[in-house]
């Protein structure tokens, strides 16, 4: 009888010790889980950050960018007569442009067209406005404008992102189709209202190339750069 209870007593604590070891661990791999669970979720919140600073720019920008016109329409035609040139015009009127203080303005086609026209301000880095002077001019403002973000995988794309690292004396170059190269320097900086359409006009006397972009980060104004020429070299 003894015996028997012996081996009651001893089969009933084999299965308590069983169950035992099974609890823990289940509840050992529970908290494995848990803590798996816990882990991917902290790494989900964490990559939107790490990815947010991988990004240039933010598509937000260049969204708004485009929603906004770069430059005006096109400048004041001068009354015939009052156009003079210092140098035969080139039958092409393409300019090339060159700013060594500005990562993306190196040999770049500049074509003639609108402020309106999207095509070229997306496929170019900058455009020169229709109506507005050319280098070989004695009396001229060359107003080039371009888009400060612009569009990944053209030339506009960050074209004129760096327009405002200029500073005074820094030099900026036109090359006409002729192949004649014009030094410019910088001489002034503006910030304009989009309805301040004198900026476009030339002055008495002057050669100037302007340097026109939006304003970040809301593009509400215009921020331009004026360079006066110093020299034409053939």
């Amino acid at each position: 009888m003894r015996l028997r209870n012996l081996v009651l007593i001893l089969a009933a604590l084999t299965v308590a010790v069983a169950l035992a070891a099974c609890s823990s661990d289940q509840s050992s791999g529970d908290g494995q889980k848990d803590q798996a669970v816990k882990k991917a979720s902290e790494a989900q919140k964490q990559r939107p950050q790490e990815n947010k600073g991988k990004q240039k720019p933010p598509k937000k920008m260049t969204k708004e960018a485009k929603s906004k016109q770069v430059a005006p329409k096109k400048g004041t035609l001068q009354k015939p007569g009052r156009v003079r040139n210092a140098l035969e015009p080139p039958k092409k009127k393409d300019l090339k442009l060159t700013v060594p203080e500005m990562k993306e303005i190196e040999d770049d086609t500049i074509p003639t067209g609108t402020g309106t026209d999207e095509v070229l301000f997306r496929d170019y880095a900058g455009v020169h406005l229709k109506a507005t002077g050319f280098p070989w001019q004695k009396t001229a403002n060359v107003y080039i404008a371009g888009h400060r973000i612009g569009f990944p995988g053209t030339d506009s794309n960050l074209a004129f992102y760096d327009l405002e690292d200029l500073k005074k004396g820094d030099k900026v170059y036109l090359e006409d189709a002729d192949g004649r190269k014009y030094t410019y320097q910088v001489f002034r900086k503006l910030i304009v209202e989009p309805t301040n359409l004198s900026v476009l006009r030339p002055i008495k006397g002057k050669n100037i190339v302007s340097l026109q972009t939006c304003t970040l980060p809301d593009y509400t104004k215009r921020v331009i750069y004026r360079a006066v020429l110093k020299d034409v070299k053939s």
